[in-house]
């Protein structure tokens, strides 16, 4: 059988290389458009930054060693041009020469990948643009970055590449902007959790501009400003990581459906309208675990896994892929934070009855010399108490965390499931009850009614309502009535029984011991503030004397 792959790097090469595993009696013919065939793509950000210092460190594969490992016909600079479905035939053009050729499939394969968005803007194709995709892209911007004095520059959306680029211009000495259009950088995080994260950048010396849209950039053949619809800035070099864009035009032009996003409809296996075609990685729309929506990931760790399977289905062990969770994970500074599952919001949309939590914990023993702070939310429904998403993050590791609760979720676990999971510890490593059992445990508190808390932007709304209690190992709240939690032996002289509380500590440990003591005495509202001052670090300042 002859099976042709357009496209490379992470989709592409895996069906490729998998399925002359399967069988190699399969002629198996790679193309691809460019001179590479397999590079870290997630790697460019760190290029940038020096973090990878040599950029042969970015191929992955050069064509020669994945055709002498795989066995895979390769062909570079040949880009297809046309498909005929009736013949059997993918027209080409060959880069080098410039003749066109024709390919015969028997079953074919689309790995396309996407484009970055490039915004129709003015100046958009001044010198000192660049975007965030190709090898070539991360060498032009570290080139210019060492060799041209760069000291000012934007980077344009808040998605995992653009701050991963931001941070590495930040750490290269670069006075750095991020600017993005929405409400909030981090798509895919619920508001606090990318807030806190926007906090901390601009505390680090990253300035963030949320709600910000680029309308123009402006130089005499080299940028040299960029303008918003707030402001103009002075800038010696833009990075522009808006988006991707599925490139799918071949594939529409010979009649393959596809999605409203432009990207490529396939079934469960991988395989178009057409039965002899197929198609794999960032072109793709497959469909999310929980909803069983349509759901676009571009992720290398997702295509990878679409090409595995596809090159078995193809090589006759139907093999399904099941579909997605948005699982991902980022490094920014001294922070670290991911997702899995639905966010509160899009949980809401969907109609579940939605509770959550957000505990700080330690990620690992607090004695141990390098623990470090993280805070977990934790998404069920609260009727069946099913585990539909969590985000985590922090300055403490996150990845194990968020692994744990994607896996969860893939088994249909509950909250209760969670609570005593038999996880691994030892003090170098984790708590003694793992911090993602100890969230399952504070979120069943509070879907119990064992305890009752109030996110701060809600308390903000009605915080005349309310009397603040310091219940802190010690005070901390200026002008706010402290609570000595070894003293809170009955009814204190400070609060009356019908008066409405809020408890504040750290963490929300020390709040939820004061609560249980204070419901107890006959203490009416009592509520704990969720995340404590880990999460909520503007609290005294906003609040001031009370």
């Amino acid at each position: 059988m002859n099976v042709l792959v357009i496209g490379g790097v992470a989709a592409g090469t895996k069906t490729a290389a998998k399925l002359k595993r399967e069988n190699r009696d399969f002629n198996v013919t790679l193309i691809t458009k460019g001179e590479n065939i397999s590079y870290a793509g997630c790697g460019l950000p760190y290029y940038v930054g020096g973090v990878i210092e040599d950029k042969s460190d970015l191929i992955v594969n050069t064509p020669k060693s994945f055709s002498d490992l795989t066995q895979v016909e390769v062909k570079t600079s040949v880009e297809a041009l046309e498909i005929d479905r009736d013949k059997k035939i993918v027209r080409a053009v060959d880069l080098k020469n410039n003749k066109e050729i024709n390919l015969n499939y028997d079953k074919l394969v689309i790995a396309t990948g996407a484009d970055p968005v490039k915004p129709p803007i003015e100046g958009i194709d001044l010198e000192g643009v660049f975007y965030m995709r190709t090898p070539d892209d991360a060498i032009a911007v570290r080139e210019v970055v060492e060799t041209n004095n760069v000291k000012r520059a934007v980077v344009v959306g808040g998605g995992f590449i653009g701050l991963e680029v931001a941070e590495n211009l930040h750490e290269m000495g670069v006075k750095t902007t991020l600017v993005e259009a929405m409400d909030h950088i981090m798509p895919g995080f619920d508001a606090e959790v990318s807030s806190y994260v926007e906090n901390e950048l601009i505390e680090n010396g990253i300035m963030v501009l949320t709600g910000e849209r680029l309308t123009s950039i402006e130089g005499n053949e080299k940028v040299s400003k960029v303008r918003t619809d707030k402001r103009a800035m002075k800038v010696d070099m833009i990075v522009m990581s808006v988006g991707i864009r599925a490139n799918s035009n071949i594939a529409e032009t010979c009649g393959l459906e596809l999605e409203t996003n432009k990207t490529i409809k396939v079934n469960e296996y991988m395989q178009t309208n057409d039965e002899d075609i197929y198609a794999v990685g960032d072109c793709v729309t497959v469909k999310n675990i929980l909803s069983g929506k349509a759901a676009w990931s571009p992720m290398g760790s997702s295509a990878n896994k679409e090409g595995r399977c596809l090159a078995k289905t193809l090589a006759g062990k139907k093999t399904e892929f099941n579909g997605v969770l948005g699982t991902g994970i980022v490094k920014l500074l001294n922070l670290n934070a991911a997702r899995t599952g639905l966010t509160e919001k899009e949980a809401l949309n969907l109609g579940y009855n939605v509770e959550s939590i957000l505990v700080p914990i330690d990620d690992k023993a607090h004695y141990y010399p390098d623990s470090k702070t993280i805070i977990i939310k934790l998404i069920s429904d609260k009727d069946n108490k099913k585990v539909l998403g969590a985000q985590v993050f922090g300055e403490g590791n996150v990845d194990k965390h968020i692994d744990v609760v994607s896996t969860a979720i893939t088994f249909n676990a509950t909250v209760n499931d969670l609570q005593n999971l038999d996880l691994a510890y030892a003090p170098p490593f984790s708590t003694a009850i793992n911090p993602i059992s100890h969230a399952a445990n504070v979120l069943l508190n509070k879907i119990d009614g064992d305890v009752k808390t109030i996110r701060y932007e809600d308390f903000l709304e009605n915080q005349e309502s309310y009397k603040l209690a310091d219940v802190n190992k010690t005070p901390q709240l200026e002008g706010v009535t402290y609570i000595d939690l070894a003293q809170l032996n009955g009814k204190l002289d400070e609060f009356e029984l019908d008066d409405k509380i809020l408890l504040v500590c750290a963490r929300g440990k020390r709040a939820y011991l004061a609560y249980n003591r204070m419901k107890h005495f006959g203490y009416k509202d009592v509520q704990v503030l969720e995340g404590g001052l880990a999460l909520n670090k503007e609290l005294n300042v906003e609040v001031g004397v009370n």
